[in-house]
């Protein structure tokens, strides 16, 4: 099998966890928010699992995006499970609000947190699963210590702030690394990447480890529709 992404493949064994399945998470970041709830509904009757809403404050990230009440709009617009990544600072200062609103999955970043145990407890006490995630430059085992605790792990195949960046390729070492620490762990968590996935980088995330698949462009601008854009990636993942 050719490697579409050069020296920062590594051919390296990798045991699969047993996970709920492979998962795509359309994210609303490349929606026409003109008609969001039409949109986010064409996602879930096209087979979608979850929706991917990213947080973004301007401060821990250079740009400015969508707080609860996007939240709660497309609480509104679907029935699906609704995962928020918060690229905030202080996450714990806002996790009751996105709870309320309706968020499935809160996930925060353990270099945004001044105590990521706290945080990551604080999101399961609201009734939310948890989630754990870090920047392209953070080593993976600094998310180590929080791993028997969370219920997903986020590898961030871009870097976080933009949408429509290139998938960067040393994500796949970091996916196949996390992967193997949730093993050891005999974990069940999700390992998700975000960033770049498209039909020519996401089997190769796939074979790395990851389950969930978060896909922006590739959904939203996808030249022939959402429908389109969702069974494209579809097509790449084992049936369950």
């Amino acid at each position: 099998m050719i490697r579409p992404f050069g020296r920062a493949w590594k051919e390296l064994t990798v045991i699969l966890r047993p996970t709920t399945g492979y998962l795509i998470a359309p994210s609303i970041l490349a929606a026409d928010f003109l008609h969001l709830g039409d949109q986010i509904a064409v996602c879930e009757q096209s087979g979608a699992d979850w929706i991917h809403v990213d947080v973004m404050d301007g401060h821990f990230v250079p740009n400015l995006t969508m707080g609860a009440m996007a939240v709660e709009a497309c609480r509104r617009a679907t029935r699906l499970p609704i995962d928020v990544h918060l690229m905030i600072e202080n996450p714990e200062r806002h996790l009751e609000a996105f709870a309320n609103a309706g968020a499935s999955i809160l996930t925060a970043h353990v270099e945004a947190c001044s105590d990521p145990l706290r945080t990551l407890n604080g999101i399961k006490a609201l009734g939310c699963k948890a989630g754990v995630t870090l920047n392209p430059e953070t080593p993976v085992r600094a998310i180590e210590p929080f791993l028997s605790l969370v219920d997903l792990v986020l590898i961030m195949s871009v870097h976080p702030g933009y949408a429509g960046q290139q998938f960067l390729p040393e994500a796949l070492v970091r996916i196949t690394e996390t992967n193997r620490m949730l093993n050891e762990l005999d974990s069940s968590a999700d390992l998700e990447v975000d960033g770049g996935i498209s039909a020519a980088t996401l089997p190769a995330a796939r074979e790395a480890g990851a389950n969930v698949f978060v896909a922006a462009q590739a959904i939203f601008k996808h030249p022939e529709g959402i429908r389109a854009g969702i069974r494209a990636l579809r097509e790449l993942l084992p049936a369950d």
